[in-house]
């Protein structure tokens, strides 16, 4: 089968699963434990937090290693403003979320947070002009993500973070789906606080890890938590941590090249469908997005009958976010960039990878071809 699918999950590089394998044997040591074999332990994981803060220019202590990518945005969201409480009450947040902070957000509406829900424009960006105008002197905290996971719109991140960062308003942003594929870099776009995971960059899955600028206050969420300098509870997974940092050294380390192969592809894929003048229209901003994910509207065509087929002529694709599949509502994303309810129904999403090639994608655009002419028909 041809997996086109890699925004949800990708699979272990060959490079984690051995040092999975091999730091699953030797620093088996809870990290948190005195003797040596604890000790060792916690020197290999000191090492990999110190690594994995270089490579997003952050300080090794700001690092706090998590379960995946939905944990580090709940513990993030809720540490820092739990800290900053007394200042005020406000939030500010996109309409087009992951699911893990926009449901976050709804459920602090009712512990007494008021929040605003920022609009994007159809092609899937915030206006920084709304953003200003939305900022009170209640406002403690602002969560945007860099770029969406359905159709790959990357924000103006260096500009929000420089708005937030002058108005006193702490910056978190969701770079689960950006990170390995384009620069995360928290220094020069002014983030506070970011999250990661690592089964979007071939790492192992239940592993992620929170950013927060040890300048930054924060409160732990559990009274009592001794591990991660309090940030959460539960022995820590070495052995997953150490294979996570390794994939992402390695994709970090390819990824001006691979970020060029991926976009030529994406052209590539796109220059297909329009020459074969497919009903398909492709979503999201053509300049400022991820190489990897494509968004796509196939007209006339639910996005379960186009994924169901694909899948049928052999080819893995999705209709949208992993985190919402079986939810009877359209993409919160298709509505929030001006489609209507049927139209949002018909969108699906292809994620590039490093196996992906040009073969691939010409499957793809012949099967879907194929989808189309039999509706049609």
């Amino acid at each position: 089968m041809i997996y086109l699918d890699y925004a949800a999950t990708t699979p272990m590089s060959e490079e984690a699963l051995a040092v999975y394998t091999e730091t699953a044997k030797v620093y088996f040591g809870n990290s948190n434990s005195l003797h040596d074999i604890g000790s060792d332990a916690a020197r290999l994981l000191a090492i990999c937090r110190k690594q994995l803060a270089a490579l997003i220019n952050g300080e090794e202590k700001g690092i706090y290693f998590t379960s995946g990518g939905t944990e580090s945005n709940i513990l993030a969201v809720r540490s820092i403003i739990q800290a900053h409480r007394h200042k005020g009450n406000h939030l500010i947040t996109t309409v087009t979320e992951h699911a893990s902070l926009y449901h976050l957000f709804q459920q602090l509406e009712t512990e007494g947070y008021e929040v605003t829900y920022l609009s994007v424009d159809r092609f899937g960006r915030i206006d920084i002009d709304e953003l200003e105008q939305a900022i009170t002197p209640n406002t403690i905290f602002a969560s945007i993500h860099h770029a969406n996971s359905e159709i790959g719109t990357v924000q103006p991140i260096q500009e929000i973070g420089k708005l937030l960062r002058k108005h006193g308003v702490i910056f978190h942003s969701d770079c689960v789906q950006t990170f390995g594929k384009i620069q995360v870099d928290v220094r020069a776009m002014y983030i506070d606080s970011l999250s990661l995971s690592a089964h979007k960059i071939y790492g192992p899955k239940g592993v992620g890890a929170v950013y927060i600028d040890p300048r930054i206050k924060w409160t732990s969420c559990f009274r009592e938590a001794t591990h991660e300098s309090g940030f959460r509870p539960g022995t820590i997974n070495v052995p997953g941590i150490a294979a996570f940092v390794t994939a992402a050294q390695h994709i970090c380390d390819h990824l001006s090249d691979e970020q060029s192969r991926l976009e030529q592809l994406r052209q590539y894929f796109i220059s297909q469908i329009t020459e074969k003048q497919l009903p398909i229209d492709i979503e999201g901003h053509c300049d400022a997005h991820l190489p990897n994910i494509i968004g796509l509207l196939v007209h006339g065509i639910e996005g379960q009958y186009t994924m169901l087929e694909c899948n049928r002529y052999g080819i893995a694709i999705s209709t949208g976010s992993a985190c919402q599949v079986g939810k009877q509502a359209p993409s919160r994303t298709m509505i929030a960039i001006g489609k209507e309810t049927e139209e949002a129904k018909q969108f699906v999403r292809i994620s590039l990878g490093k196996p992906t090639t040009m073969a691939d994608l010409d499957r793809l655009v012949a099967t879907l071809e194929a989808i189309c002419q039999h509706r049609k028909g």
